[in-house]
């Protein structure tokens, strides 16, 4: 009634290394279940597992199902070949079945090494049946080795972009072909090579390889002697990557492995066991089959309960966290009906989540979920560094200290982590001028922590406090107040805010009880427009002599401390601090170094800051220099005191420091800061601390990003000094943008990228929504964005490619041509 195929071979001969650039970034369809089959070892028996799901899922099924058999890599081929196993099997247990069970069936083998291709037997005969077994081999080798080594011997090397891209190819037909179909009657699986860390063609641990699209996992573990330590180091090292393990499954070697993993698992993962398996080879394993097919119906029926609470779980979270969850600068009325986007992981860069996405099915366009990758141009509000290797590094190095070290409290108390953590900072971001780290919890508390030490400071260096002893009043004999910059933000928390100028964030809706406790001067700015960097004076600096610069390296220049503008700035300062009448001492400057963030992601003119470092250090008002933003390469180097060619006081830093991935942060302060808090009366301590100071799996992490990012070996986009990271944004598009009628101002400076868009009355300044339809088209094409009202940002991290920033600025210049099109 029906035939089967051999083989059906798609051939594509590559003696070169195939492109590392994919065409797209490939999404994991949700329209229909796909898991991933891992091995805690080779020879563990996946292909078992997966011919045996294969029946479970076309042969005891009522209504016509379709299974998809994928191995993106076999080795050893074609004298050993999975997918035609899972074929052959699938044919013979087949016509055991009474009646028999008309089955549709196919094999390709879409590219092969030049030493398989003169090898293999063609065949094109199809099966007839409304049941369908789809088997594909994706990538194929020859020699019976590890997939690297092949793939370096037989001239077939694929980079993991491209596999993935494979990979994805195949998903949209998985898409096509269960298109019409009810969501169980399409299972496909994913059957991995070798165990779970054993390398892919391009060396890469396969457990990395396949990361980007966090399939979930059926692990087959090991029930042999030794087997349980194997099968829980491969379960760890898929949790560690984020990975869903939905069930291990094993053969039963009469060693009852499955009661300690049980309990390792604390019964949360449900463990089965298979009867042993012949190890007669002429065993045609039939009789194994029929025995075991309880076990894999039932393991199908985990795998399918699971994917349906996970899609559960995706439409049910937006409307759960509109009752129950209050968003941080987040307006709830303004968020529209299906603006809630569902994040289902990270990895390295790139966000993934749950999205709608056309396909183009039978010549018709239908929307399908699926979950797809958004470059994140917000580096998660400024904290994200890691590429997808350094974010696994850090998740080992968390581990590690909270396993070693849970958390113990600080005073008084040293461990490696902070130890190390303290000196890389002193010899980094602190060398020649800080000698003491103190440790806090996120940005705004390191910054009211340099506030305290700052006003110390000043009032031991003015006279202002003699007596510690009975400091126990609340009466102020003197009071203080901060020097700072208009657009300055240094944090949400009251003290923090106290220390910026009156802003959208300082009102009286958001902070009744500001009052604004600083001298705050309007700074110059410097940006790119119509291709040329420009400076923009403020009034009150009477100076009419503005002329564009030559290059952006030119405003940095240490030289322009002889220009003419350097008095002018210098003039103006003066005259401020002098004029300054009231009840106040100006107690410290307090200022974000070149970029101001939250303010609009405007550049300072350096020469100014500078200039004003200089002039409070005539009047020994101590610095305070603001790096939660600007610190650890988001500028293009290590620190901003390199741009600016001045040291402070006293210095913040968090975000970039971890990569991101934990909060921390530190204050650095020189020895004479510290000399003004000892004394004899712990009343003239620093009375300040956290429960989680200097938390391990913080410092841990902090220690690795900062030695990741500043290596050459980790990031290749250190220059050989290592003093600098390599121009990230492409020069010709960063000017054809500044050039764009619909922009105001750009600004590129290491990992930034921002701009201005022109707009005028409720369309301009931090309420803004004017920005909101550009935004959802570079979502479209594949890039999340949160503006700062009508200024957009694109920031990357340290170990961002060129290329990625290219293709950034393209997207985003083919969408301003768009948006300015709408609103002219």
């Amino acid at each position: 009634m029906f035939r089967f195929p051999s083989v059906l071979l798609s051939r594509r001969l590559h003696r070169r290394k195939l492109s590392s650039t994919p065409s797209h970034q490939p999404s994991l369809p949700l329209s229909h279940p796909i898991y991933l089959i891992w091995g805690s070892n080779t020879g563990v028996g996946k292909t078992l597992v997966s011919a045996g799901l294969a029946a479970a899922s076309l042969l005891s099924s009522t209504t016509p199902s379709q299974f998809h058999y994928l191995k993106p890599l076999q080795t050893g081929f074609p004298s050993d070949s999975d997918s035609r196993f899972v074929l052959n099997k699938l044919r013979q247990l087949s016509l055991l079945r009474s009646p028999r069970i008309p089955l549709s069936a196919s094999h390709r083998v879409l590219n092969v090494s030049p030493a398989v291709a003169e090898k293999l037997p063609f065949a094109g005969d199809e099966g007839v049946g409304l049941s369908e077994l789809l088997c594909k081999t994706l990538y194929a080798w020859e020699e019976a080795v590890s997939p690297h080594l092949a793939a370096e011997r037989e001239g077939l090397a694929v980079t993991d972009s491209v596999v993935l891209e494979t990979l994805g190819e195949c998903f949209e037909d998985v898409v096509e072909r269960g298109a019409g179909k009810e969501r169980s009657e399409v299972l496909c699986v994913v059957e991995t090579a070798g165990g779970v860390a054993s390398p892919g063609p391009s060396g890469s641990l396969q457990c990395d390889l396949y990361r980007p699209f966090r399939i979930p996992a059926v692990l087959v573990g090991d029930g042999r002697l030794g087997g349980i330590s194997g099968t829980i180091s491969a379960y760890e090292s898929l949790t560690l990557r984020g990975y869903d393990v939905v069930a291990v499954v094993f053969e039963d070697h009469g060693l009852l492995n499955e009661g300690p993993l049980m309990s390792y698992m604390r019964n949360k993962i449900p463990v089965l066991v298979l009867p042993p398996i012949p190890k007669d080879p002429s065993n045609d394993l039939m009789e194994w089959f029929e025995s075991s097919h309880y076990i894999f119906s039932n393991l199908k029926e985990i795998m399918l309960s699971a994917y349906f609470k996970r899609i559960k779980k995706f439409h049910d979270m937006p409307r759960e966290a509109r009752d129950i969850i209050w968003w941080p600068f987040t307006q709830h009325k303004l968020v529209p009906d299906g603006g809630v986007t569902v994040i289902d992981s990270r990895c390295g860069e790139n966000i993934s989540i749950v999205k709608m996405r056309h396909h183009v099915i039978f010549f018709k366009v239908q929307k399908k979920e699926v979950i797809a990758p958004l470059f994140d141009a917000c580096a998660s509000w400024w904290t994200q560094g890691p590429d997808a290797i350094l974010q696994i590094e850090l998740a080992r190095e968390m581990g590690y200290a909270a396993a070693r070290f849970g958390h113990v409290m600080f005073p008084e108390n040293v461990h490696e982590p902070a130890l190390n953590c303290a000196e890389l900072l002193l010899q980094g971001v602190g060398k020649g001028w800080a000698s003491r780290t103190y440790f806090s919890d996120n940005g705004s508390t390191a910054i009211e922590i340099a506030l305290k030490m700052a006003f110390r400071k000043f009032s031991v260096d003015h006279g202002l406090v003699v007596d510690y002893h009975e400091d126990t009043t609340n009466e102020r004999s003197t009071k203080l107040m901060v020097l700072a910059l208009r657009r300055s933000y240094h944090g949400d928390t009251l003290g923090a805010m106290e220390a910026q100028a009156p802003s959208s964030y300082t009102g009286f809706l958001q902070q009744p009880w500001y009052t604004g406790r600083g001298l705050f001067l309007d700074p110059p700015s410097v940006f790119m427009h119509n291709n040329t960097w420009n400076i923009s004076l403020p009034e009150g600096y009477h100076w009419e002599s503005l002329k564009a610069f030559t290059s952006r390296d030119e405003i940095f220049h240490k030289g322009r401390d002889k220009s003419e503008l350097a008095t002018v700035y210098s003039s103006y300062i003066s005259k401020v601090l002098s004029g300054f009448r009231g009840p106040y001492n100006v107690g410290a400057l307090i200022m974000e170094p070149v970029i101001q963030g939250a303010g609009g992601m405007h550049m300072v003119d350096p020469l100014f800051q500078r200039v004003l470092v200089n002039e409070c250090r005539s009047r020994k008002i101590p610095v305070i220099f603001d790096e939660i933003f600007t610190g650890f390469w988001r500028l293009g180097v290590e620190t901003a005191v390199q741009l600016i060619h001045c040291v402070p006081d006293i210095a913040c830093f968090g975000k970039l420091m971890t990569g991101g991935i934990i909060p921390l942060a530190v204050t650095l302060a020189t020895n004479a800061v510290f000399d003004s808090f000892i004394g004899d009366s712990k009343l003239k301590a620093l009375l300040h601390g956290h429960s989680y100071s200097a938390h391990a799996m913080g410092c841990a992490a902090a220690v690795k990003s900062i030695q990741w990012f500043k290596d050459p070996c980790s990031n290749p986009n250190i220059t050989s000094e290592g003093r600098l990271l390599r121009e990230l944004w492409d020069d010709k598009m960063v000017d054809r943008i500044s050039s764009h009628p619909a922009v105001q101002r750009v600004v590129a400076l290491g990992t930034l990228c921002a701009l201005e868009l022109k707009a005028k009355g409720n369309n301009a300044g931090y309420g803004s929504l004017y920005a909101r339809p550009l935004l959802q088209k570079l979502r479209e094409d594949g890039i999340y964005i949160r503006p700062l009202g009508n200024v957009i940002y694109l920031l990357c991290g340290p170990c961002t490619s060129s290329e990625v920033c290219s293709q950034l600025l393209v997207k985003l210049y083919r969408r301003l041509e768009e948006f300015d099109g709408c609103k002219n």
